[in-house]
């Protein structure tokens, strides 16, 4: 697979929707973990990232003005001890519940679907890296609509268990604007990613449509001993 420029993805599609980005840097020391959020209704714009304890949760920026919760609010990062878990919907605590029960990635995500929202029926992306004593590995899932037909759901689990220093994997909801919109197609893209955390960070927000993008995301864990650093960015200040 041709390694992509993640600059040139994200610039040339104006709704890739939700968006998922796992890696290693390019100097190896440290796993890439990054999501973002789009929206083209008033209720999905009306939204921001805010922390929760190591994680993430999705917060209406102006509460009077919020219509449906229900898809839009929720928790995309969660780490269960050396596990951080990056996902698009509230299976985020599916996949925490179940594997602290000693389930395992897949398994925690067997019993859910895409998103009940026709005619797009919004896939879940997910995503799990897991960083222990000098290792890293991560996984990536997409569960999906069997070509807009909501009879059946389809099931693809993408595992890295030995990530090559300098990708990235990118995997999202959508191919691009549409109308349904068009369930993202394939495998994880193959694209690159930068050793600085903040440079990364002002690529992956100043390459996503100015018009529909929400909030971004972005974590570098250090593999050598778990510590990390977080940036956080919201169109609504």
């Amino acid at each position: 697979m041709e390694m992509k420029s993640i600059a040139a993805q994200l610039s040339a599609n104006a709704y890739p929707g939700r968006g998922i980005i796992l890696g290693l840097t390019p100097d190896g020391t440290k796993a890439v973990a990054a999501y973002f959020i789009m929206g083209r209704s008033a209720n999905s714009r009306n939204r921001i990232f805010v922390t929760e304890g190591e994680g993430i949760r999705t917060q209406a920026f102006d509460p009077s003005k919020m219509e449906d919760p229900s898809l839009v609010i929720y928790a995309p990062v969660r780490v269960l001890g050396n596990k951080t878990i990056v996902t698009n919907g509230d299976q985020t605590d599916t996949i925490f519940d179940f594997m602290d029960k000693q389930m395992t990635f897949e398994q925690s995500l067997r019993g859910r679907d895409f998103e009940p929202d026709g005619p797009n029926y919004t896939p879940r992306i997910s995503g799990i890296l897991h960083v222990e004593s000098g290792s890293y590995s991560y996984a990536m899932s997409i569960l999906k609509s069997n070509n807009g037909n909501p009879a059946a759901c389809n099931r693809y689990t993408f595992a890295y268990s030995t990530p090559i220093a300098g990708e990235a994997r990118f995997i999202h909801t959508y191919m691009g604007d549409g109308n349904p919109l068009p369930s993202f197609e394939g495998e994880p893209e193959l694209v690159d990613v930068l050793d600085d955390i903040d440079a990364y960070t002002n690529l992956l927000w100043t390459n996503l449509n100015e018009d529909n993008k929400v909030s971004l995301f972005v974590r570098y864990i250090n593999i050598a001993d778990g510590t990390y650093e977080t940036r956080i960015l919201n169109k609504n200040k």
